[in-house]
């Protein structure tokens, strides 16, 4: 099958850290699986979930993506904007727009078309189980249901690949499964999935759990 990641060598260094956060890192990830990336905190899981999308800047090493090596600052957001889908722990939901507007974010540059941009956050917003809370505004939303757009936020341009960062960090534990149901319905659909998680419940839930400990990363199973 193909690889939906090839990471190769990657180094990332932080001042004042004792060790790297990413000392030479390999992972191959193929297309269609759910991977977790667990270890404690501060280990470099985070670090190595924003080298995947080209959200920082490496002292050494290659991040392919789905076939394509960006290696510029634009080549990377246009991989992001075509190609991937961002979820975080934080749902960072713009306050002074409605859960369709802030779903139809990142369509602005990619689709032209506003009633189609529209169309599209509507039906992300249905397809996690938020279609009759397209026009509130996220101060009228619970934490598990600002969660929810974020998701559908990270669905707007049909993305082959979602890299979640802690997205069930702030969530009880019956929106924890929630989320990790939609993402699992996400990936039998044919979507590739990482998920950086302190969480092993999140962990158990995906095909494969690697480790990352000091920089260094192994294979859990």
């Amino acid at each position: 099958m193909s690889l939906a990641i090839h990471a190769s060598g990657l180094v990332k260094r932080f001042a004042g850290m004792d060790h790297p956060a990413l000392d030479h890192v390999d992972l191959d990830m193929t297309e269609g699986e759910m991977l977790a990336i667990t270890g404690p905190s501060g280990s470099g899981k985070s670090t190595a979930l924003y080298a995947m999308a080209g959200l920082i800047t490496l002292d050494a090493g290659q991040v392919t993506l789905l076939g394509e090596a960006p290696k510029t600052r634009a080549a990377w957001a246009d991989v992001r904007a075509r190609r991937i889908g961002l979820v975080f722990q934080e749902d960072w939901l713009l306050p002074t727009l409605t859960a369709c507007q802030n779903v139809e974010l990142p369509m602005i540059g990619v689709e032209t078309s506003p009633t189609k941009r529209k169309e599209r956050a509507e039906a992300a917003l249905a397809s996690v189980g938020m279609a009759g809370h397209a026009g509130r505004a996220p101060a009228g939303l619970s934490g598990g249901e600002r969660q929810r757009v974020a998701l559908a936020r990270a669905l707007a341009n049909r993305p082959d690949l979602i890299l979640a960062d802690e997205p069930t960090g702030e969530l009880d534990r019956a929106n924890s499964d929630r989320v990790i149901g939609l993402l699992k319905d996400l990936n039998r659909a044919g979507t590739s999935i990482v998920i950086v998680t302190h969480d092993p419940h999140v962990a158990e839930a995906c095909s494969r759990e690697v480790r990352i400990t000091d920089g260094r990363l192994e294979a859990v199973r």
